[in-house]
């Protein structure tokens, strides 16, 4: 009798993007070191003394281009962060009062920072589900919001885990097709159990005459259970730019949006996603309020679970006070710290490389784990592919002994990748955020120790958002906030650079 082993899919072959450019430099660094030695050339031409007063500005203007931090900024990109966080400071903008006894003139809790200019719309899809629509009208921006309850990967076969992973692919590469998305994401929010969800559903249920030991097994059930438990809630968001022009109604927006959002529930369902279902603007601000002010979660709970509804509208979403600092960000009831991927996992990885770092973690009253997704369109993805093979080959020729292995390497990823998307395989830039949020500031070392635990687990590396804080808390939280969309410079001046 011969058996034959279970083989566990592996996945991988991501790559981290090129710069255009010469060496350290990006595409401007490279045309600033071409230029700047014709100039110095033909300075030359005059007199030496003229070419080394001409070519010495251009030699101290490109060198902190070319120093690089691990993760890839250069000096002029550290500066500008430190600058624009003292402006911010001397301004007073790192510091949020609302409600009657502030000086905004609504009197309400609306949301601090980037969700500021957000307005709450609604809308019903073709199944006659409300669905919320939060327009960002700074950058005229619409985003829908998705809730699901995935399948636990406990006793399921690796074949079919390899399956829900190459829906789930297939579900991102179609982002790529759908008009006007901008960009998406995945919030994985992470709690204790506040004690009441078990005891709503199943103290009422109890027969008046069931046995006192019965009835006494059940009510231990109740009062032990939730301190071991917690609570895990999946969002996936979606945000668009409105297709036929940026004067376009936001009422007709709201009616583009609704006939998707069948199709892509039905996606979700079949990559395993479980029960899914879109958010209406009154629990889109419940998850927000709740983000805000972690205390009041039992709360928000028990009376939806007693009434049904909590009435809560997305003005008064946002905490009553917020401090950032260079590595915090204080509000209502928490505390929050949050971490940006620098470097995602080398070589292949299994489908549980994340399991660790979505599971929640002790010591912590809320984490969240965002995965962002900037789909590119297929013409696009063809030339990138292209490059990217291109250069893999070219640096496998021209290097030798270990950096020619490596080399070799990236020839294998740079063809599959080539080769998958020829056969219509998408393209899509992702990157992580992780924000913990605990009681106490003086918790937070504690914090930082379970972050390098996690991402050690998950073969990553990450950093913190020092000095941009708030606005990282904000990209962490199911509202659609696209950090490429939020840059004063634009996101391919950004590449050049």
């Amino acid at each position: 009798m011969s058996t034959e082993a279970a083989i566990e899919p592996t996945y991988g072959n991501w790559r981290r993007p090129r710069r255009a450019g010469l060496g350290p430099f990006g595409l401007l660094g490279t045309v600033g070191v071409f230029g700047g030695l014709v100039v110095v050339l033909l300075a030359s031409l005059a007199s030496l003394q003229a070419a080394m007063v001409i070519g010495t500005p251009f030699v101290l203007g490109l060198v902190p281009m070319a120093v690089r931090t691990p993760d890839g900024r250069n000096l002029y990109q550290l500066v500008t962060l430190r600058i624009g966080w003292s402006r911010r400071r001397a301004r007073g903008e790192h510091l949020y009062v609302s409600g009657p006894l502030s000086a905004r003139p609504e009197g309400r809790f609306a949301p601090p920072g980037m969700l500021s200019g957000v307005v709450a719309l609604e809308g019903r899809d073709a199944y006659d589900r409300p669905f919320g629509v939060l327009h960002h009208r700074r950058r005229n921006l619409y985003t829908i919001v998705l809730r699901c309850e995935p399948d636990g990967g406990s006793l399921v076969d690796p074949d079919q885990v390899d399956t829900w992973v190459a829906l789930w692919g297939e579900w991102l590469s179609r982002l790529a097709h759908e008009p006007g998305l901008r960009g998406a994401s995945v919030v994985v929010e992470t709690a204790p159990d506040p004690g009441t969800r078990l005891a709503t559903e199943v103290l009422p249920r109890l027969a008046a005459d069931a046995p006192p030991a019965a009835r006494a097994v059940m009510q231990e059930v109740v009062d032990d259970y939730p301190s071991a438990s917690s609570e895990m809630n999946s969002y996936i968001t979606l945000t668009y730019a409105p297709v036929g022009g940026p004067r376009r109604d936001p009422e007709d927006v709201v009616t583009d949006l609704a006939i998707r959002v069948p199709s892509l529930l039905t996606g979700l369902v079949s990559a395993g996603g479980g029960v899914a279902e879109p958010l209406d603007v009154e629990q889109i601000a419940e998850v927000v309020r709740v983000a805000y002010d972690p205390a009041c979660a039992a709360d928000v709970l028990s009376v939806r679970a007693e009434h049904g509804r909590t009435g809560l509208e997305w003005i008064d979403a946002g905490p009553v006070a917020a401090v950032e600092t260079v590595d915090a960000y204080q509000h209502d009831s928490g505390v929050s710290r949050t971490w940006l991927l620098t470097l995602a996992p080398r070589g292949t990885v299994r489908s549980s490389v994340l399991r660790t770092m979505l599971d929640a973690s002790a010591g912590t009253r809320r984490k969240r784990v965002a995965l962002l997704y900037r789909p590119i369109d297929p013409a696009t993805s063809a030339r990138i592919v292209e490059a990217d093979r291109r250069t893999a080959q070219f640096m496998a020729t021209s290097g030798r002994g270990m950096v020619q292995a490596r080399a070799a390497a990236e020839v294998r990823a740079a063809e599959q990748a080539a080769s998958e998307e020829a056969t219509g395989a998408g393209l899509v830039e992702f990157s992580l955020m992780l924000t913990i949020t605990v009681d106490r500031p003086d918790q937070l070392d504690d914090a930082s120790v379970v972050v390098r635990n996690l991402t050690g687990a998950a073969r990553i590396s990450m950093r913190q958002a020092n000095r941009m804080q708030a606005a990282a808390f904000s990209c962490t939280l199911p509202t659609g906030i696209l950090p490429w969309e939020q840059t004063m410079l634009p996101h391919e001046l950004q590449e050049a650079m």
